[in-house]
């Protein structure tokens, strides 16, 4: 299967994004509050209707998500390493680590969930908002922390305020407790969801800013190897380790290898940090995840012990 070729409407949406904020009226003041509504929206209606609407076996599941929490706490535990590695650590400028080791461990979801949806349908659309909904309160601790000491919020607050964590957790406490969705808010629910890919991935798009940076290449080319590279092969090994069935493996290896988060930027500028360094990153891990995705995909899933 050509997966490059499968993912090129997706990141089509990313490029058409890119240049309507860039040479269009529609610029950077608008795509914001697209994002917004997106990222306090849509997003959260997709993910607690895609959970809701779904039965859940965590007991099928379990394997799936236990790879997927290793497989993020592997990256959390890589990045904050780097300071450490030898030859390495000592040329790292610690500001810039604290605020860009994130870019290590989180993900794209506007990415995610439209990938997902294309390549694997609804039931790959329910493993990846599961994981997602265990994995986004671990991935904002993780970035959170090593920047909470020059942060005016506290971590708890950041969680608690996290739109995806709030739609997730109310759309399983939902489904657990046996509640339904009425038939007639059905057809408007996957109306909004459907919306969110298209607007999420164009607004990822806007989001890219192409600069040099001229400063911290080591720690970036680090930083976007353990995301593109590394990650991609641990998420390959624990699905072998954990015997993942291939759609569950798919899944993983789609989330391991998708480009960090569009928010990041926003992370870093917010707690006080160099955000446009981190925005330089965020772009070239976008621009990277057009590579990282066809090798999880074409390479590492045909590969066995």
């Amino acid at each position: 299967m050509n997966y490059a070729q499968l993912l090129l409407p997706d990141f089509s949406l990313i490029l058409c994004g890119y240049f309507l904020c860039r040479y269009t009226g529609l610029n950077r003041a608008v795509w914001q509050q697209a994002e917004f509504l997106v990222y306090y929206f849509l997003f959260p209606v997709l993910l607690f209707h895609s959970i809701a609407k779904s039965p859940l076996d965590f007991q099928a599941t379990s394997s799936f998500l236990l790879a997927g929490i290793c497989m993020g706490l592997s990256g959390i535990a890589l990045s904050y390493s780097l300071p450490h590695w030898p030859f390495i650590g000592p040329k790292l400028d610690r500001r810039d680590f604290a605020a860009s080791a994130q870019i290590s461990f989180r993900f794209n979801s506007f990415i995610a969930l439209a990938l997902i949806e294309r390549l694997t349908g609804a039931e790959g659309l329910l493993l990846i908002s599961v994981l997602i909904g265990f994995c986004v309160p671990m991935f904002n601790v993780g970035a959170v922390w090593p920047m909470a000491k020059h942060g005016e919020s506290g971590l708890s607050r950041e969680l608690i305020r996290n739109p995806l964590i709030l739609a997730t957790t109310s759309g399983l406490a939902f489904n657990l407790m046996g509640f339904s969705i009425p038939a007639i808010l059905d057809p408007s629910l996957t109306k909004i969801g459907a919306a969110s890919l298209a607007l999420g991935l164009m607004s990822a798009g806007a989001g890219m800013e192409i600069k040099a940076l001229n400063k911290g290449k080591l720690l970036g080319t680090m930083v976007l190897a353990l995301k593109h590279l590394f990650l991609p092969c641990i998420a390959w090994g624990l699905a072998q380790i954990f015997e993942l069935n291939e759609l569950q493996t798919t899944v993983l290896l789609i989330f391991s290898a998708l480009p960090t988060a569009s928010t990041c930027y926003v992370l870093a500028a917010r707690m006080g940090y160099n955000g446009n360094y981190v925005a330089g990153l965020v772009t070239l891990s976008t621009l990277l995840g057009m590579l990282s995705l066809p090798f999880a995909l074409g390479i590492l899933q045909n590969l066995r012990f």
